[in-house]
């Protein structure tokens, strides 16, 4: 089953490649593609696409065909090791082109939306994961539950910082959060901020060592963007 899932994810991974990609894919998984849960039941497109956005789900063919002959797939719940296999796969997130791997980070001082004060310019010590979005940005949106469950899972480690960068104003951003809870520390109308570190391209997200080095970036979502987030703040706790 595994190697079925790895071979889908090759496939998957085109939802949400960069519109830089412009190389011809056969089989495709899109809105047309037929995914159906364990119980048989096919799932409409925003919903598995949505799951599989989490990063805790793969397809891997169900070995039936549509009446139009195309394949059907079945969506799994990834254990632990099989999201390892499964991540390490596929094509990593896009890097950034502004947050360069190794670069050294320079910090400015901070505030968020509740008034925490936060001086980025000397971490002492800390990992800092740090996400650039806008309220209207969908992918941004599709991002959120996977930096969520990163909180959550180091929300306890006073050695690890989440801040994000946003462009809208307070009231906006409240807006947004009602139907889409997001549980970093927000800086809001901050468009200064990502102009400063010349961000254009959202979500933007990046993970800065206890040193004030770049140790992952990238530009969009895909459904790796946590793994490769998680292993590199794990990585820097370690150094």
């Amino acid at each position: 089953m595994l190697r079925n899932l790895l071979l889908i994810a090759l496939l998957f991974c085109s939802l949400f490649s960069s519109a830089q990609d412009n190389n011809p894919k056969k089989n495709v998984l899109n809105e047309q593609s037929v995914v159906r849960g364990e119980d048989g039941l096919v799932y409409p497109y925003q919903v598995w696409k949505k799951l599989m956005a989490t990063g805790k789900y793969g397809l891997r063919d169900r070995k039936t065909k549509t009446e139009s002959g195309k394949p059907e797939y079945v969506i799994v719940e990834l254990t632990e090791s099989q999201k390892v296999a499964y991540f390490e796969s596929i094509t990593k997130p896009t890097p950034s082109d502004v947050f360069m791997l190794d670069q050294v980070f320079t910090g400015v001082k901070v505030t968020d939306m509740n008034g925490q004060k936060f001086d980025l310019r000397n971490l002492n010590g800390k990992t800092l994961v740090l996400n650039f979005w806008f309220t209207g940005g969908n992918t941004g949106k599709i991002l959120i539950p996977q930096l969520n469950d990163l909180f959550d899972e180091f929300k306890d480690n006073k050695n690890v910082v989440f801040l994000s960068i946003c462009n809208n104003d307070k009231n906006q951003i409240k807006d947004f959060l009602k139907e889409t809870p997001f549980k970093f520390n927000i800086v809001d109308d901050a468009r200064n901020i990502a102009e400063k570190y010349n961000v254009n391209r959202y979500p933007t997200t990046v993970v800065i060592d206890k040193n004030n080095q770049v140790k992952f970036s990238s530009v969009g979502v895909s459904s790796s963007t946590g793994y490769w987030i998680k292993k590199a703040i794990e990585e820097s706790l370690v150094r």
